[in-house]
């Protein structure tokens, strides 16, 4: 049974004190890691595109953080314009039903690689799905501060049906905006981690989470966003995720977030 989800970029004119998921049952490649225990990031989606040769074919493209029960985020050049889905709660991705995405609405003037999608109706938890937490607006995180990227994205040239995860630790924006890095490419508005030569996202793991533990908490503080494609795991080229707490106001303001910490 698919449901639908639809892209907003306006802000909705009441929001509830807090969001949790209706209690009842639902009727980019890491490198370098290894498979996720199953349903230990309740809160990773997957974001697939139709085959439009092959009716009722999808194919895993992206991944993202389920936020609230009515809003998945993710990054903003995911979409290039086709017929999209959204599966929540699975660990293989041999063995899933997804949510439709039934359209995309660009946020005006906003160009950074940030995108949140709205379901028409409120996700359930089933054991499987829970939402993932949001930093601090501003807040950044150490050099060398231990995280987790997890994802179905390419794996020393193949391609998982399982999630996988890998720990990558930060690097600071004044290393990675050196130019034997990444240069004027690193933004202050985005998180770099990684950069051993040995550990990276790649393709499809974009829009998936950077994962940090901090004050009791698993928290997403990145949306994977660029590497050094199909190289990705070059030394001093770690994975650039999109920085979160840049954007928290934002979020809250689009989909009525309030954190539960």
């Amino acid at each position: 049974d698919l449901r639908t989800l639809q892209i907003y970029q306006v802000f909705s004119a009441s929001c509830p004190l807090r969001d949790t998921l209706q209690e009842d049952v639902l009727t980019g490649r890491i490198i370098g890691g290894h498979e996720a225990d199953p349903h230990s990031w309740k809160w990773q989606v997957s974001l697939q595109i139709a085959y439009p040769d092959y009716p009722g074919y999808y194919s895993h493209i992206c991944g993202g953080t389920l936020i609230t029960g009515k809003w998945v985020m993710t990054a903003a050049h995911c979409f290039k314009g086709s017929t999209y889905r959204v599966v929540l709660g699975e660990h293989d991705l041999l063995q899933e039903d997804g949510f439709l995405v039934k359209s995309l609405l660009p946020v005006p003037h906003f160009s950074y690689d940030i995108a949140l999608l709205r379901l028409s109706s409120p996700a359930y938890d089933n054991g499987f799905v829970e939402l993932g937490l949001l930093p601090s607006e501003g807040d950044i995180l150490p050099n060398d501060y231990p995280c987790y990227i997890t994802g179905w994205g390419a794996t020393s040239g193949n391609v998982p049906d399982r999630l996988q995860e890998v720990m990558m630790p930060i690097v600071d924006h004044k290393i990675c905006s050196q130019d034997d890095w990444w240069g004027s490419q690193a933004k202050v508005t985005m998180i770099c981690a990684g950069g051993d030569g040995v550990r990276a996202g790649c393709s499809g793991d974009s829009g998936g989470p950077l994962n940090c533990y901090k004050d009791g908490h698993w928290q997403v503080h990145g949306i994977v966003s660029f590497g050094l494609v199909p190289y990705c795991n070059t030394y001093k080229k770690p994975t650039v995720f999109t920085r979160v707490s840049a954007y928290v106001d934002w979020i809250r303001n689009v989909s009525c977030l309030v954190p539960v910490r």
